[in-house]
């Protein structure tokens, strides 16, 4: 059994948290949980206290029961065996994951001017790209990519060479999201097309792009060819296609620019399924790789962050060790704290936290990140062991602090936080979580118990030899002020919270509103 403490005291009508036995879907992945909570008047168990409460955001109701404070509960957190994986290729980060050719196989094949596919999600959800080095485009190639793919021929370029080639973003608000690609505008190479829409015309214009002689004045815009903006770090800092495709022709010794394109099903044009990916591959001889793969390839051969410092920190909830991070793609300072003996790094509780100054320094009501940071470091000095890490520069769902406050202002205004972000031109979420996996390794986690109601936390664990074992759900205080934010990512993020717990029998305690306090 895994105790969880609220000291923090929640208002709430005496009852009982009866067993969650919960199924949550997030892009087809299941989450199973089974957890025991009890609520605790002082340290006894009142049972004859037991009722059943509603839906997460009642209107906390039922005004004349007696308030008492939610204590020590314990809870036991299930081993999850669908989509929570220990990586079975940890042993040898070359070895390939089932089914799919090492990237070794793939370097080989792009060094003999021959095609790659790339596919994105180990799940099943997959999206695959076929993917060539730019240098070695040509007519065929691109009528190849042309026929098998969704028609959009795209170059994945350093932001140093789009910049030689002044190529501004098409949508620069995109440039923070993680979860898009950053197309630039369109271009035509001047010399050698017509129309620019041939394959041999775009080829000329791949070939362009790739040159490092190229000049801005060489094409014309808009045009046939779309280049996308590479982000430093890659695929161990955004898990995409055009991150992969830049970094395999990089890591095969060739220049930093790559062809891709998706594949879509020649019947119908939807994402072509796995099953269909596969017989491309084996149809035409092209190495079928995972972008987890790609990932384990990078760090067994290099790592983002460095750590900087190491020092004793007491706190209020109790003494902890605290080591800083510093990213080498920004400089940005992070940190991770530590309790007790991390050991072999087997089933360590686990919390990475996006930095919050309103809400985890002033307390603010409109979000739950305070008292979740709070919750999460409780957790982990009763179990005496864990790590909570704090990634810095994922303000606003990695949107800044200034903007968040504007998304304030809209959301007074009526929007909710998804619309308020996407108003300002940013993303839903723009985090990214990179750099937190890599922290997490240094420390020495394999296996983790990850404290989360977020799924996109899970993105890409696997390449870094991280398993999740358990996820314990962080459920915090319920106000008027946050409530609305908290339907807002249940609805439209997928984060799971006590209503999506709901089984067959299964209760849920909600904190009661004080008509003084909220929190």
């Amino acid at each position: 059994m895994d105790c969880i403490l609220f000291q923090h005291t929640l208002l709430v009508n005496p009852r009982v948290f009866a067993q969650y036995s919960a199924v949550s879907r997030h892009r087809n992945r299941a989450w199973n949980l089974s957890c025991w909570a009890v609520g605790l008047s002082g340290n006894k168990w009142d049972k004859n206290s037991f009722s059943i409460n509603g839906s997460l955001f009642d209107s906390f109701s039922d005004e004349s029961s007696p308030a008492v404070s939610f204590g020590a509960v314990d809870a036991e957190i299930t081993q999850e065996t669908i989509d929570f994986f220990v990586s079975d290729a940890e042993s040898d980060p070359d070895r390939p994951s089932p089914g799919y050719s090492s990237i070794e196989q793939a370097l080989s094949s792009l060094r003999q001017h021959k095609f790659v596919i790339v596919v994105d999600d180990e799940s099943g959800n997959a999206e695959g790209n076929l993917v060539m080095a730019a240098s070695h485009a040509n007519p065929a190639a691109v009528a190849f990519l042309i026929n098998h793919g969704s028609g959009i021929v795209s170059v994945g370029m350093t932001g140093d060479d789009l910049k030689r080639l002044e190529l501004p973003l098409m949508s620069p608000e995109t440039e923070d999201n993680s979860l898009a690609p950053s197309f630039t505008i369109t271009v035509d190479a001047k010399v050698g097309t017509t129309t620019g829409v041939s394959a041999s015309d775009r080829a000329t214009t791949v070939l362009a792009l790739s040159s490092p002689k190229s000049r801005p004045e060489d094409f014309r815009k808009p045009g046939h060819v779309f280049p996308l903006k590479y982000r430093n770090g890659g695929v161990l800092r955004r898990v995409g296609h055009t991150e992969a495709s830049v970094d395999l022709v990089t890591q095969a010794g060739l220049p930093p620019v790559s062809v891709l394109t998706a594949i879509v099903d020649k019947q119908d044009g939807s994402m072509a399924s796995m099953s269909s990916l596969r017989k491309l591959a084996s149809d035409h001889s092209i190495p079928i790789v995972s972008i987890t793969d790609l990932i384990r390839y990078r760090r067994k051969r290099e790592k983002l962050v460095e750590r900087t410092a190491i020092s004793r920190l007491p706190t209020k909830w109790g003494t902890f060790q605290a080591v800083c991070y510093r990213s080498k793609l920004d400089g940005m300072e992070h940190i991770a704290i530590v309790k007790g003996e991390i050991g072999n790094g087997q089933d360590v509780l686990v919390r990475v936290h996006s930095e919050c100054l309103t809400g985890d320094i002033f307390g603010s009501r409109r979000c739950d990140c305070g008292n979740q940071l709070d919750l999460a470091m409780q957790l982990i000095e009763k179990a005496g062991r864990g790590v909570v890490v704090y990634l810095r520069g994922h303000e606003g769902r990695g949107i800044g602090l200034g903007h968040k406050l504007q998304a304030y202002n809209l959301q007074d205004l009526g929007h909710d936080t998804v619309e308020a972000n996407l108003e300002l031109g940013f993303a839903a979420d723009a985090r990214e979580y990179g750099i937190g996996a890599q922290i997490l390794r240094d420390i020495g986690v394999h296996t983790m118990r990850l404290m989360t109601n977020n799924p996109a936390k899970f993105t890409g664990l696997k390449g870094y030899g991280l398993a999740i074992v358990g996820r314990v759900p962080v459920l915090t205080p319920i106000t008027e002020d946050n409530k609305r934010y908290l339907e807002t990512k249940r609805t439209k993020m997928g984060h799971v919270y006590a209503s999506d717990l709901h089984g067959p029998s299964t209760e849920t305690i909600i904190p009661k509103k004080d008509k003084q306090d909220d929190i």
